[in-house]
């Protein structure tokens, strides 16, 4: 019987630990991924100047629903803003540290995030990087062909190709680790949830809806993002859409 699981929960207990790079006082990694500075760049619009409609939040957590099928309306550029400012966005940074929207475990945030454009006004369709400290994006891949390889990823999951925009969280593990060793994994799929649960929730105030997928082969989503496997890989993926 497979106990990869079971093992997983075991050796990432406390009494398994052993000092972390952190308490051993190595330096601690970069606060963000280094990117290519040679490719295109697109600026984002600030989140204090974006209008977003005021929606109740337990209007939001009650109608919260993954959902599949949207119109062909596409998303504005601000509306990508928001959405990125609420799963992602950076509110303080300090020497050590990004504050953000969403909890990360000692503020470690070792999430980035990268998307595959669709339907998004006044931004060419690809793959791209969301640079969170600048709050701008920086063009991965804009072949053609990229949609459908995103989809093979995931599994022939074809909705993602009707979607307007598909996150793709990514973790950077020894930011985690640095501080948690082996434990910091626990984390690093903990602070995926959160990130999802916020683009559920800031869905809801522009009529979007949101599907979360966890089915995608993970070699083939890594190569297709260039991330090694190993200490860089794919955690989560969800959709996201006009709604119907």
């Amino acid at each position: 019987m497979n106990s990869t699981g079971s093992e997983f929960m075991e050796k990432t207990k406390f009494p398994y630990l052993d000092r972390s790079d952190q308490s051993n006082n190595v330096p601690q990694p970069p606060l963000e991924r280094e990117y290519d500075t040679s490719r295109p760049v697109i600026d984002l619009p600030r989140p204090e100047k974006i209008n977003i409609r005021s929606f109740d939040l337990r209007q939001a957590i009650e109608s919260r629903r993954s959902i599949r099928n949207y119109s062909q309306e596409p998303l504005t550029i601000d509306e990508l803003s928001y959405l990125l400012w609420v799963t992602q966005g950076v509110v303080q940074v300090t020497r050590g540290a990004t504050f953000r929207n969403v909890p990360s475990a000692g503020a470690r945030h070792a999430l980035e995030t990268y998307l595959l454009i669709n339907n998004v006004r006044d931004v060419p369709a690809g793959i791209y990087k969301f640079l969170a400290i600048d709050h701008k994006l920086v063009e991965i891949n804009t072949n053609p062909d990229i949609a459908d390889r995103v989809v093979e990823g995931c599994l022939e999951q074809d909705f993602i190709r009707k979607s307007a925009v598909t996150f793709i969280w990514g973790a950077d593990a020894y930011r985690m680790k640095w501080r948690y060793g082996e434990r910091g994994y626990r984390y690093l799929h903990l602070d995926a949830g959160h990130a999802c649960q916020n683009l559920y929730l800031g869905a809801g105030s522009l009529d979007c809806g949101v599907c979360a997928i966890a089915a995608f082969s993970d070699d083939d989503m890594n190569e297709l993002l260039e991330l090694d496997g190993v200490e860089q890989f794919v955690l989560y993926v969800a959709t996201v859409g006009k709604i119907t």
